[in-house]
């Protein structure tokens, strides 16, 4: 058996190497990396989708304050399926998924709100895609004639996109066990006065 005094010394040199301690930093470091970029680059994504379906419900909006209310009796009114088109149409020019909005049908919210129609279509496991417009929104404003407030009839577009998010698959990584919610709704509303 080996004396004391051998073994200590290759004992002290094995203790002193910290050739692999980069290899481990590096196991540790590489979980908490990985959910900081992919965190990073979904929630960018998330900010880019509800910029686009922003900007689709202003033109949904602004389209819809420029057509007439004459045919507001019909079921459904041509004026809210040619917004929905619209609707349809910006976003896969933007590159979103419209889920089949265009072959939705019209609900009428009902007869207390004759100009208020919704759409709604199911986007797998995303959720659903919600299209609501309302004609007759009204609005009232801070200006006052005689003491009176202003009120504004004008389209109201309320535009609900299911967003799945991709930092759920990772979370786990860092944190075994953890969830995070698999979809988010993105939810814009647009207001433009009638001007018909």
């Amino acid at each position: 058996m080996p004396a004391w005094s051998a073994i200590a010394p290759r004992l002290r040199r094995a203790l002193n190497d910290t050739s692999a301690s980069q290899i481990a930093e590096f196991a540790v470091a590489l979980p908490l990396l990985l959910v900081m970029v992919v965190g990073i680059f979904d929630f960018g994504n998330a900010f880019n989708i509800k910029q686009k379906v922003t900007n689709t419900a202003r033109e949904a909006a602004r389209f819809g304050a420029t057509q007439p209310t004459n045919d507001m009796s019909g079921v459904p009114p041509a004026s809210i399926l040619a917004i929905r088109d619209l609707v349809v149409q910006d976003l896969q020019n933007t590159k979103l998924n419209d889920c089949g909005l265009g072959s939705a049908a019209a609900n009428a919210a009902g007869a207390a709100t004759p100009w208020k129609w919704t759409f709604s279509v199911t986007c797998g496991t995303a959720g659903n895609l919600v299209l609501s417009v309302d004609r007759g929104n009204v609005f009232v404003t801070n200006t006052t004639i005689s003491g009176t407030p202003v009120k504004m009839i004008g389209t109201s577009v309320v535009l609900q996109y299911p967003y799945q998010w991709e930092f759920s698959r990772v979370i786990g990584l860092l944190v075994p066990g953890a969830s995070y919610p698999g979809t988010s709704q993105i939810s814009v509303n647009s207001f433009m006065a009638n001007q018909t």
